[in-house]
């Protein structure tokens, strides 16, 4: 342990055998001190030894302090934690005690405690009070019922015809070629995309839609909603989505309009026909989700529900029944680029979600299905039936590798994010207060002008020299709240948001670059890595070269070390990175150029799967307008390279400039409309 800890980053194996052995340390202590035969000099020479070996573990939590966690009195012990330790146990001679069985949580008891009911939620059913029965869902529950295989253990077959009679090729149902479907202008799909919707408009309800990151799942799932007017929509997404997901309702049906969950939803459009709510706050919410009238509900990163005895799969579970049991035909999508994570267990609340599964049968057309096939769990040929079965329910799976031609060899994506709490309202805060400041100087500049100097509306001209006066200060100020510290800070807050996605990403598709700007950005990102067990390497201006070359090689070589963290600066040139194919930007930088090197690192000669960089876009503040006027001047670049002579420093002004500028003219149209 001690030479692992050494070469960071600590795996989770590693911190596994830590844990382990401070546990045995810690319950070796009590029984010596607790052994009254034990004479004093044996006592004294056992306790000697165990000080021994926890002084050494002292020494390696001093190397990584985040191992200090696991000495708690009150640290949790996984699964694996138990198993190693049991394996130490009998290696070392001893009986390992017998784990009691946990017992159940009582979710629904705990979860009806804290739910509530938003006010728009009652002032929809009192408008709306009669919820029309579906008779024609009571039929459909009722229509497969087992003949030839009842009574045969069923799901355990279902679910090992992945592993007996796996291909080797994704799992993918037969899809349509497909027809035009209507989108907003200047918006299309790509063929794969359209196969699905068209797929929903033929009828199709039920997907669990696997394709890779960056094929666009979510146009995927609103498009199908609406082929299949599943209004309203239920969303459930992780926290770090929910503000794209309701960017991405107005970029793809711009003409339904979209209602975001928080909290205890007090802010709820009830009227709206898209509801995005995060798995964090279901618990509060579980109740008039299940009765609302919901026509369809797509679970985004459905393997966040694959353990089936935690309280958000329960909950995503019980809303799902419900909604089953009130429409015959809703469409419901899991979306997730890994499925399984562990076991083919794993498809268990996936498929339960979808309704091809209960806690015991196949249901419905799953058993239609298998009853058709004419054969038993006994018979050589079931597995391989049994898989086609499954799969003709609705798994989606595509590679970005078996759609190249579909998608550009290069893109960026948006993720705009929600800064909350007291960090999100201080930035919100700050940004008013400069552009509070921004309107006094221009006021004060347009008292000071002539009367027949003064002209109609917001005067472009002098708003560009307030700007200009504001950035010569921003400058020169050691210290003092200006643009740059409040991009700084936008970026510290997104750190923690930024790394969680590209922690999902590296469990979906493997290696990712994370790029950030500022080192104190980058030290949060890692220790969201740490704290969640995934091994990464560091690039840094500071390092040695020696140190450098050796961070590069763990991160191309070593298939365990899933995240590269880099500076944008340090690292945004000279590296070949192409062993990922994603990357995440933390942080904007003030010219196009310098995000294009960072993609570049990636993108290069010999990257056989097209490249998407995941830019995390800070909400409703200054870092919105910055990405837009940098994508406004991405043709610089190109320019540049035909020959123009482009000065980069002066580029990077105009977008500081162009940014002070905005915030001025919202500022002053605000206060003329009020």
């Amino acid at each position: 342990m001690d030479n692992a800890v050494r070469r960071p980053p600590t795996r989770p194996a590693v911190r596994t055998q830590f844990q382990v052995t401070a546990l045995l340390v810690r319950e070796e202590r009590a029984k010596v001190m607790a052994d009254t035969e034990l004479s004093s000099a044996r006592r004294t020479e056992q306790l000697k030894r165990l000080d021994g070996v926890a002084t050494l573990l002292a020494k390696i939590a001093a190397r990584d302090t985040s191992l200090l966690a696991l000495l708690a009195e009150d640290a949790k012990v996984s699964d694996a934690a138990r198993a190693y330790k049991a394996t130490v146990m009998r290696a070392g001679g001893l009986e390992p005690p017998e784990e009691p069985e946990p017992e159940p949580a009582p979710v629904v008891a705990q979860a009806t405690t804290n739910r509530v009911v938003p006010r728009s939620v009652i002032s929809r059913k009192l408008a709306n009070p009669f919820l029309a029965p579906d008779f024609e869902a009571a039929a459909a529950r009722s229509a497969a019922r087992p003949r030839r295989l009842a009574g045969w253990e069923l799901l355990e077959p279902l679910f090992r015809s992945f592993e007996y009679a796996a291909t080797g090729q994704p799992a993918c149902m037969d899809l349509p070629e497909p027809r035009p479907v209507p989108t907003p202008l200047g918006r299309e799909l790509m063929h794969h995309q359209a196969q699905l919707v068209t797929a929903t408009a033929r009828g199709h309800r039920t997907f669990l839609l696997a394709d890779e990151p960056g094929l666009g799942k979510t146009a995927q799932a609103l498009l199908a909603a609406q082929a299949a007017d599943a209004y309203p929509l239920l969303v459930v997404v992780p926290n770090v989505v929910k503000t794209n997901w309701a960017h991405e309702v107005g970029l793809w049906t711009p003409h339904r309009r979209a209602t975001v969950v928080h909290g205890d939803g007090e802010d709820v459009d009830a009227f709206a026909d898209v509801f995005i709510v995060n798995y964090e706050i279901l618990d509060r919410h579980v109740g008039w989700l299940g009765d609302f009238g919901f026509g369809g509900m797509v679970v985004d990163e459905a393997h966040f529900i694959k353990n089936k005895s935690s309280q958000r799969s329960q909950h995503v579970l019980a809303i799902s029944e419900k909604i089953r049991e009130r429409t015959a035909r809703p469409l419901l999508m899991a979306l997730t680029g890994t499925p399984l994570i562990n076991d083919i267990e794993d498809f268990r609340a996936i498929w339960q979600f979808l309704g091809w599964i209960d806690d015991k049968v196949p249901l419905g057309d799953l058993m239609s299905s298998l009853e058709e096939t004419g054969l038993t769990p006994a018979d050589p040929g079931f597995y391989a039936a049994a898989r086609a079965s499954v799969i003709d329910m609705g798994i989606v799976r595509r590679r970005k590798v078996d759609v190249v031609a579909d998608i550009p060899a290069r893109r960026v994506a948006d993720l705009p994010v929600e800064l909350d709490g007291a960090v999100g309202r201080s930035i919100r805060a700050a940004e008013e207060a400069l552009a509070r400041r921004l309107v006094k100087r221009y006021q004060s500049a347009l008292e000071a002008r002539p009367v027949d100097e003064v002209r109609e509306g917001i005067d472009l001209e002098l708003a560009r020299r307030v700007a200009a006066g504001e950035l010569k200060d921003s400058n020169s100020k050691a210290s003092g709240e200006n643009v740059f510290t409040m991009v700084r800070r936008i970026g510290q807050a997104k750190a923690g948001l930024a790394a969680d996605y590209a922690a999902q990403l590296a469990r979906n598709v493997g290696k990712v670059v994370f790029f950030a700007k500022h080192v104190d950005v980058m030290d949060q990102a890692e220790q969201t890595f740490v704290d969640r067990g995934i091994p990464f390497a560091s690039i840094r201006g500071e390092q040695t070269p020696r140190a450098r070359d050796k961070a590069i090689k763990a991160f191309t070589t070593d298939p365990d070390v899933q995240i590269a963290v880099c500076s944008l600066l340090a690292a945004g040139v000279g590296l070949n990175l192409q062993v990922a194919s994603n990357l995440v930007l933390a942080e904007l930088s003030w010219t196009d150029a310098e995000q294009t090197q960072a993609i570049d690192r990636v993108h290069r000669i010999g990257q056989s799967e097209p490249v998407t960089a995941w830019r995390v876009i800070a909400a409703q503040t200054i870092d919105a307008k910055i990405a837009e006027l940098i994508d406004s001047k991405s043709g610089l670049a190109a320019r540049a390279l035909d020959g123009a002579d482009i000065d980069e420093d002066a580029s990077s002004t105009d977008v500081q400039l162009d940014t002070l500028v905005a915030l001025l003219t919202e500022a002053l149209e605000a206060q003329a409309a009020a």
